[in-house]
């Protein structure tokens, strides 16, 4: 038999419908108590059998509903403690940047997806190496309610595909980006592109990792070469812009090995910039075939979210009814 105290607890967190069985029991259980103190106070009056019939009765409806909380309140804990993909639910779209950007790049991505009532999160990417970066998508992911479509551009694409552990996560959208497999290190896979000329044009600076007087490396592009290697199809005019707010990226991106990849048990789509001189097209290309991705090629750079935001938008949502 439930307390009352049990009993209030579970009206505040019990969802739904059953709220109000929750609700009954608690009137069920007053009333019974009452009942309880009545007959205390008349043990030495008769009491006819009628009376005895309807409070055995309102004991046992009481059990019978008391079993019930107990469902509810597992029923609760077990919804609150899981983030499993529900079947039919609307995913979450979170969209990862990568190296030398921020979340503003994917606007306008975000602005088409929301307009089609899809809730979108782009979160911002520590650009702090790729075991670090994953941990923390793979943190903010797993406080997600329901399924998630993981979009990653550039060295965003190594994030996601190392956030291989989350349960709610139903397909991977890569755009312009990496797709390691596990053992793989970033530096060494572009070291191989014929295509990428971003090497050329990295400048190395130094960051305090906080302890005590140590520092790291960490790279970006030359403000003169940006938008020959990052964003040809943009106007200077913007590109300017990207070159003085870029935000840089830590040598541990490029040195840190890939662990398991999570395309080889997730669905996978990809976008593939013709002209992506940064990454590499044909980096991108190979990788997105290894994966099995869908493939989908665009004449752009490689901020192809950037200047071709409707084209990328298309191939999101297409991950997406595809898991309707």
């Amino acid at each position: 038999m439930v307390t009352e105290a049990q009993i209030r607890r579970s009206s505040v967190n019990a969802p739904g419908a059953l709220q109000r069985v929750v609700t009954e029991v608690r009137a069920v259980f007053v009333s019974v108590r009452r009942r309880a103190r009545r007959r205390r106070e008349e043990a030495r009056i008769h009491i006819p059998l009628r009376h005895h019939a309807a409070s055995a009765a309102r004991l046992s409806r009481l059990a019978v509903l008391s079993r019930l909380l107990v469902l509810a309140g597992a029923f609760t804990a077990d919804a609150a403690g899981s983030r499993a993909a529900r079947p039919g639910a609307r995913p979450t779209i979170v969209l990862v940047h990568g190296a030398f950007a921020d979340a503003s790049s994917w606007t306008g991505v975000a602005e088409r997806l929301q307009r089609e009532g899809y809730t979108v999160v782009a979160p911002a990417n520590p650009l702090r190496g790729l075991t670090a970066d994953s941990a923390y998508l793979t943190s903010l992911v797993k406080q997600i309610d329901g399924p998630v479509l993981l979009v990653g551009h550039s060295y965003g694409g190594a994030v996601i595909t190392n956030a291989d552990s989350i349960s709610n996560v139903i397909g991977l959208v890569y755009v312009a980006a990496f797709a390691p497999e596990e053992g793989e290190r970033l530096g060494e896979v572009e070291d191989g592109s014929k295509d990428s000329v971003l090497n050329s044009a990295l400048v190395a600076l130094q960051y305090p990792t906080g302890n005590a007087n140590e520092t790291a490396t960490e790279f970006a592009i030359n403000p003169a070469q940006l938008r020959e290697v990052f964003a040809a199809d943009l106007p200077e005019e913007q590109t300017a812009l990207m070159a003085a707010t870029q935000r840089p990226i830590a040598e541990a991106a490029f040195s840190d090995t890939s662990g398991p990849a999570a395309w080889k048990h997730l669905p996978a789509w990809a976008v593939v910039a013709i002209g992506d001189k940064a990454a590499g097209t044909d980096v991108v290309r190979s990788m997105a075939q290894r994966a099995g991705a869908d493939i989908t090629e665009i004449d752009g750079s490689h901020v192809i979210m950037i200047s071709h935001p409707q084209e990328v938008a298309d191939v999101v949502l297409k991950a997406v009814h595809a898991k309707d």
